[in-house]
């Protein structure tokens, strides 16, 4: 699905995010060796984080983010995640013009692609079994992201959410 919406983006200065919550010091250990530069923070009361230099092993659960890398590291980042809830996000130029609905070509605020995996929601609260792919269009071109799923065959199954930033 992912591949799809891709596929029919504009792709110009591509870069990918990551963040895991990782639970597991089998999941973590891949994770730091593919994510080096990953910041982290611990998600119990233990206040560990990679800004105080923490050992993160010391202070699991913690989320993970990686911020700015290349698309070839998404392979191997869901195969780190094993089970753990995350996100990859693809974030790129725009998305293209959709005369059906009055809009033009769409631009980098407001376009990119987020893939939760084992889990229903960005904040990965929500355990999955599965995946859920989200579409991100400005919020004045809803209608966008409707339009983007048909294009590659699917439909949109939630309701329009306002970014908090």
């Amino acid at each position: 699905m992912v591949e799809r919406l891709l596929a029919i983006a504009d792709l110009r200065d591509l870069e990918v995010d990551f963040e895991a919550r990782v639970s597991s010091a089998d999941v973590l250990a891949p994770l730091l060796e593919l994510l080096p530069h990953a910041k982290w923070f611990a998600e119990g009361d233990t206040g560990g984080s990679s800004a105080k230099g923490d050992d993160p092993s010391a202070h699991l659960p913690v989320r993970l983010r990686g911020l700015g890398l290349s698309p070839e590291t998404v392979r191997p980042y869901l195969d780190a995640v094993g089970d753990s809830p995350a996100t990859v996000r693809w974030d790129f130029m725009g998305w293209p013009e959709a005369p059906e609905v009055g809009l033009g070509v769409g631009g980098a605020r407001g376009a990119f692609v987020t893939l939760a995996v084992h889990a229903r929601d960005l904040d990965l609260a929500d355990p999955a079994s599965d995946h859920t792919v989200f579409v991100h269009v400005k919020q004045v071109e809803a209608e966008r992201a409707p339009w983007l799923a048909a294009q590659v065959g699917l439909r949109v199954i939630g309701d329009l959410v306002e970014a908090p930033y």
